[in-house]
C-alpha cells in the first residue's frame, strides 16, 4: 500500500480512478498529453519544499543553489531547443507568460489586437470575461467566412486602421499554419509589438514541423504541458533586448515564488525534447491529425478549412444537426474524451457550440498511429451519427477499450 492509500485513502482512489479512465480511454483534447516518469517523479520530488524568490544567483531566501542549478538547466535547454537569445520558465501558466508580456509592454487602455476567441483565439488574448477584456482595449481579427483561414491582408489592413500596441499572433483551435513572419511585418508597419502564443505548437516549432516564432516575432509564449509532452506551465522566450523588463514583469511583477518542482520537470521536459526521438514524435503527431481529419471527412462529416496542418482539427457539426455538447457527451460515454469547441461563423454560446476540437499528442504519445486514428475516426463517426443509440455507444466503449488497453500509459 502506498503512503498516500495509507494517509488518504479518498484521494488515493480518485487517482486510482482517474489512471484506469486515462488507460482504457482515449484523450483526444488537443491541449493535453502524457507525461513521461521522469517528468513525473521530478514533479512529485522535494525540489516542492522550498521557496526560491527571484532568478537565479539573485534569491531573497538562503539555500538556494540547487534550485539555481535547476532553473538555469531549464533556461539554457529553453534557449538550445528553440534558438532563443533569452528564456524565462517561471510563469505557472501560458496565460500568466502572456500576461506578463503584456504587463511589460502596455499600459491599462492601450489597444491589443488579437485573434476572435470564437474563431480560434483564446481567452488571455482578449475575451471580454478575460483580464485582457477588462484591463486593454481589444480589436480582433477573424479567418476569412469562405475558406476559414486567415488573410493577412486584412489582418494588415486592421492593424493600420487600428493601430495597436501589441500583435497577437498564435490560437487554441487553428488547424492550419500560422506565418509569425508576416504577422511580424504587419507590427513592424505600425510600430507595435509582436507576441506569438505557440501554446499548442511548441513542439511542433521547437522540431520544425511547424515554422517557428523564436527570433522572427518579439515575444514568445508557450506553455510546456501540450505538443511539448512537459508539466503543465509556462514559459517565455525573447532576444536580449527585452529580457530586464520581461523578467521584471514576472517577478516581482505578476508572481512570488516560482514552483521550483515544475521548474525542474520544465528542465526534464526540454532535455526530453532535445532527442532527435522528439521530431520524430511530433511528426507522428501531425501524420496522426491528418489521417484522422481524413477518416472523418471520408464518414461524411465536415472539417472547419477542410483539413488540417498541425495536431489538431475542428468538426462543424452543423449540417449533423447536433451540438458541440451533445457530440462531446455521448462520446465520452464511449470512453472518447474531446472538447466542445466555437467554429467560424458561430451561432451558439460557449457552452453549446456548433463544433469539436480534436487533437492527437496524447494518443500519439501513448504509440498510436495511423492505424489507430482509422478506427478512432470510425468510431467517432459512429457515435455522432447514431448519438441517441445505447447500444451503438456501447459497442465503441467496448472496441475503443479493448484498443486502448493495449496503448499502456507507462509500458516501462
Amino acid at each position: 500500500m502506498s503512503y498516500l492509500s495509507k494517509t488518504d485513502p479518498e484521494i488515493a482512489d480518485i487517482i486510482e480512478k482517474e489512471r484506469h479512465r486515462q488507460t482504457y480511454g482515449l484523450e483526444l483534447i488537443a491541449s493535453e498529453n502524457l507525461v513521461s516518469r521522469a517528468v513525473l517523479e521530478a514533479m512529485g520530488s522535494i525540489m516542492t519544499n522550498k521557496y526560491a524568490e527571484g532568478y537565479p544567483g539573485k534569491r531573497y531566501y538562503g539555500g538556494c543553489e540547487f534550485h539555481d542549478m535547476a532553473e538555469n538547466l531549464a533556461r539554457d535547454r529553453l534557449k538550445e531547443l528553440f534558438g532563443a537569445e533569452h528564456a524565462n520558465v517561471q510563469p505557472h501558466s501560458g496565460t500568466q507568460a502572456n500576461m506578463a508580456v503584456y504587463f511589460a509592454f502596455m499600459k491599462l487602455g492601450e489597444k491589443l489586437m488579437s485573434m476572435k476567441l470564437t474563431q480560434g483565439g483564446h481567452l488571455s488574448h482578449g475575451s471580454p470575461v478575460s483580464f485582457t477584456g477588462k484591463f486593454y482595449e481589444v480589436v480582433q481579427y477573424g479567418v476569412d467566412p469562405k475558406t476559414e483561414v486567415l488573410d493577412y491582408g486584412v489582418v494588415d489592413e486592421m492593424a493600420r486602421k487600428e493601430k495597436p500596441r501589441i500583435i497577437i499572433c498564435g490560437a487554441s483551435a487553428y488547424p492550419r499554419t500560422i506565418d509569425f513572419a508576416a504577422f511580424q511585418e504587419i507590427a513592424d508597419g505600425v510600430g507595435a509589438y509582436c507576441m506569438a502564443d505557440i501554446a499548442h505548437i511548441a513542439g511542433l516549432c521547437a522540431t520544425g514541423i511547424h515554422p517557428n516564432s523564436v527570433g522572427v516575432t518579439n515575444f514568445t509564449t508557450t506553455t510546456t504541458h501540450k505538443t511539448l509532452r512537459g508539466p503543465r506551465g509556462g514559459a517565455i522566450m525573447c532576444n536580449t533586448e527585452y529580457a530586464q523588463t520581461i523578467d521584471k514583469a514576472v517577478f516581482p511583477g505578476m508572481q512570488g515564488g516560482p514552483l521550483m518542482h515544475t521548474i525542474a520537470a520544465k528542465a526534464v521536459c526540454f532535455k526530453e525534447a532535445l532527442r532527435p526521438s522528439f521530431k520524430e514524435y511530433n511528426r507522428q503527431i501531425v501524420t496522426n491529425a491528418k489521417v484522422l481529419a481524413e477518416t472523418l471527412s471520408q464518414n461524411g462529416l465536415r472539417l472547419v478549412s477542410g483539413g488540417t496542418d498541425n495536431h489538431l482539427m475542428l468538426l462543424d457539426l452543423t449540417d449533423q444537426h447536433l451540438t458541440g455538447l451533445e457530440a462531446e457527451t455521448a462520446l465520452g460515454r464511449a470512453g472518447i474524451t474531446v472538447n466542445k469547441n466555437t467554429i467560424p461563423n458561430e451561432t451558439k454560446s460557449p457552452f453549446v457550440t456548433s463544433g469539436l476540437r480534436v487533437g492527437t499528442p496524447a494518443v500519439t504519445s501513448r504509440g498510436m498511429k495511423e492505424q489507430e486514428m482509422r478506427m478512432i475516426g470510425n468510431w467517432i463517426a459512429a457515435v455522432i451519427r447514431d448519438i441517441h443509440s445505447d447500444a451503438t455507444i456501447a459497442r465503441v466503449k467496448k472496441e475503443v477499450s479493448g484498443m486502448a488497453g493495449k496503448f499502456p500509459l507507462y509500458p516501462e
